[in-house]
């Protein structure tokens, strides 16, 4: 299972100005010591993961940024997950990656950052234009290690709840303002799914069933759930950790939500009124905006249900990382710097375009951010995001989420009980446990 998908397929031009384009002109102002007075020789070597729709809008504020500030940058993606992972572990090992990555924020410390990124100074990056403050502060906690800051975050990306509301106003589960009806509990959500089923004759809500990982760890996390883990073993919480997973079970049974459905047949559910609603990341709203150009979806977003007493949801978060370096130049480290305030600092258009949160809150504050839609209505991600457990076998590309979300396709398709399946989840993660650790 891939923790995030970069969404397939090209951005249509007509969807990248009405999405994101339209705000290319409204980034912030202030970004501290922005590379003009820099060399026009000044180099920055960027790697990315992002190949998919979100990968176009990127490259498009790349020119934008080199354009702006004369800085040359030179940006390579690589293959998301693994083979991204492997490449810039090995050139930091050598002191030879690029001089800004992007990782997912939930994989920092199984990169070992003390040993192959190099740690960011607050004093230069406020030089170049950010604060502490202009984060959310448990997003920005993340990214220390041993004291030292050695990320700073991009967006929240993370699971949410996509609502046709077509689909939604038939079946009466709308305020009047249009959005979707805010519920409270897994017996009210489930009212609401068995009312859009009466609409669409099939289910009430399409999600991953291969991917069911998010799902586990949104609702565990929603009850408090932890998980820790040390050289032995580990502990999770049994009874809320089977409560989380016997909703899987219910809802599957129940017919409210398909039994076997990979990604792809997971959004075509939605697209085809199988589903009225749809649980996926917030990054496929570019799917869904180009099916509306073409054959017409008026969709809109909302955070995760209230399941278990709030909206915590399952998530991640894009930050930029510099790889331990064996040499650094001062103006190729101020204009890297310079590189990672401008982005920040006109991420309207990331957000509007590729559906993710952005981190800088002086953006997602802004009144433009605010009349994004639905951006706006779903931004309390950026709160409720709740990343994978802190070892190195987790978070994006890693065996855990994968391992666990094998066993929950089973529940979902009834093959495997909310008893069985907890069992082999505990099973599998201390088979990973007592894998010694690669980076090590």
């Amino acid at each position: 299972m891939r923790n995030h998908p970069s969404p397939p397929g090209a951005l249509s031009r007509r969807s990248l100005l009405a999405g994101g384009a339209a705000a290319a002109g409204l980034g912030l102002s202030g970004c501290g010591s922005l590379a003009t007075s820099l060399s026009d020789q000044t180099v920055v070597r960027q790697w990315n993961l992002l190949a998919g729709s979100d990968g176009a809008i990127m490259t498009d504020m790349h020119q934008q940024f080199m354009d702006e500030t004369g800085i040359d940058l030179k940006a390579t993606t690589f293959a998301w997950g693994t083979p991204f992972y492997t490449k810039l572990t090995m050139g930091a090992a050598g002191g030879n990656a690029a001089d800004v990555a992007t990782i997912h924020l939930s994989r920092l410390e199984s990169l070992s950052p003390t040993t192959l990124m190099d740690p960011i100074d607050l004093g230069e990056l406020e030089e170049a234009g950010l604060r502490p403050e202009d984060f959310p502060p448990a997003m920005w906690d993340r990214c220390f290690s041993d004291g030292e800051l050695y990320a700073v975050p991009i967006d929240t990306h993370a699971l949410v709840n996509y609502y046709n509301r077509t689909i939604c106003d038939q079946a009466g589960v709308l305020n009047d303002d249009g959005t979707l009806l805010e519920t409270h509990g897994v017996d009210e959500y489930f009212d609401l799914l068995r009312a859009v089923k009466d609409v669409t004759g099939e289910y009430g809500t399409s999600l991953d069933t291969n991917a069911g990982w998010r799902q586990f760890w949104a609702w565990y996390r929603q009850q408090d759930g932890e998980w820790a883990f040390h050289e032995d073993g580990h502990e999770l919480d049994d009874d809320k950790a089977l409560a989380a997973i016997q909703v899987m079970w219910d809802m599957a049974e129940e017919g409210l939500c398909p039994r076997v459905s990979d990604g792809g047949q997971t959004a075509a559910n939605f697209e085809n009124g199988a589903g009225g609603l749809v649980q996926v990341g917030n990054w496929e709203i570019t799917r869904f905006r180009q099916f509306d150009e073409t054959q017409g979806l008026d969709f809109s977003m909302t955070e995760m249900p209230d399941f278990f007493g709030n909206r915590r949801t399952q998530g991640d978060s894009h930050s930029y990382i510099i790889p331990r370096h064996n040499l650094w130049s001062d103006e190729g480290r101020r204009a890297t710097l310079d590189y990672i305030s401008w982005m920040l600092q006109h991420s309207l258009q990331w957000g509007a375009g590729a559906g993710h949160t952005p981190a800088y809150l002086p953006v997602t504050e802004s009144a433009e951010y605010q009349a994004l839609e639905p951006n706006a209505e779903y931004a309390g991600v950026s709160e409720n995001v709740q990343y994978d457990p802190d070892v190195w076998f987790s978070g994006s590309a890693a065996p855990l989420a994968d391992r666990v979300a094998q066993v929950l396709a089973g529940v979902y398709a009834g093959n495997t009980t909310p008893e069985q399946a907890l069992d082999a989840v505990k099973a599998e993660a201390q088979t990973l446990v007592e894998q010694p650790n690669p980076v090590d």
